[in-house]
């Protein structure tokens, strides 16, 4: 009768088995510690089970070494052999194919972690568009002859508007380079994409960023002599 599975022997036979390796008594009682087995207990279930002729047993000196019964696995021939050394190779290569494709994900989301995010640049495309927008207005005012600001004010604003567009000029092209990252490899449609996520180019609203650049000011050169 075969011991319970939760009995001492039970235990001892199932490790035994699963190791399948050469073991000695106190082998198995450091391996079996969280079944709060004691040494003496094992050393009883290993006799027992010896006895029995449920696992092998060699005695080498005062030392028994005890094994699992081998007439009990199911041992492959030449044939299945080969058949199983050919499946584990084409399963390496798999793996180091996975390793490279998990490697290259890996340096495409730190390399886009590293650039703005659509919301930081949604975000910003609004502040500089009401930016644009009021000093597109004060600069139409200027251009009709009416005095608004002093020459320092005025100073200050061309530059603020200058740095607005270098600042325009600058995000369009972070945008393009994250775009371009995220759509070189996805399986979607750009243009399909491009419209699932609401997105809007200067050109879909009617906004031209050379248009724009064309008001800035540019410093008359002085004349030679």
């Amino acid at each position: 009768m075969a011991p319970k599975s939760d009995s001492a022997e039970g235990i001892v036979l199932n490790f035994v088995n699963e190791q399948n390796r050469p073991l000695n008594s106190q082998n198995v009682a450091d391996f079996l510690q969280k079944f709060n087995l004691k040494k003496a207990a094992i050393q009883k279930a290993l006799d027992s089970l010896a006895d029995s002729g449920r696992i092998s047993f060699k005695e080498y000196g005062k030392q028994k070494i005890y094994l699992a019964r081998q007439d009990q696995f199911q041992i492959p021939n030449t044939e299945e052999l080969n058949q199983m050394k050919e499946e584990n190779v084409k399963l390496q290569e798999m793996l180091e194919e996975q390793k490279k494709t998990n490697s290259q994900l890996e340096g495409e989301i730190k390399s886009l972690q590293s650039h703005l995010t659509l919301e930081d640049i949604h975000s910003n495309d609004a502040k500089l568009r009401k930016q644009v927008k009021e000093m597109e207005e004060r600069l139409t005012k200027l251009r009709g002859g009416v005095t608004l600001v002093s020459p320092e004010e005025r100073k200050a604003v061309e530059k603020t508007y200058s740095d607005a567009i270098s600042q325009w000029r600058k995000r369009k092209r972070m945008f393009k380079d994250v775009w371009d990252a995220i759509t070189e490899n996805s399986p979607k449609n750009p243009q399909e994409f491009k419209e699932e996520l609401c997105l809007e180019y200067d050109e879909d609203i009617g906004v031209s960023l050379q248009t724009y650049s064309t008001l800035m000011p540019h410093e008359k050169k002085r004349p030679r002599g």
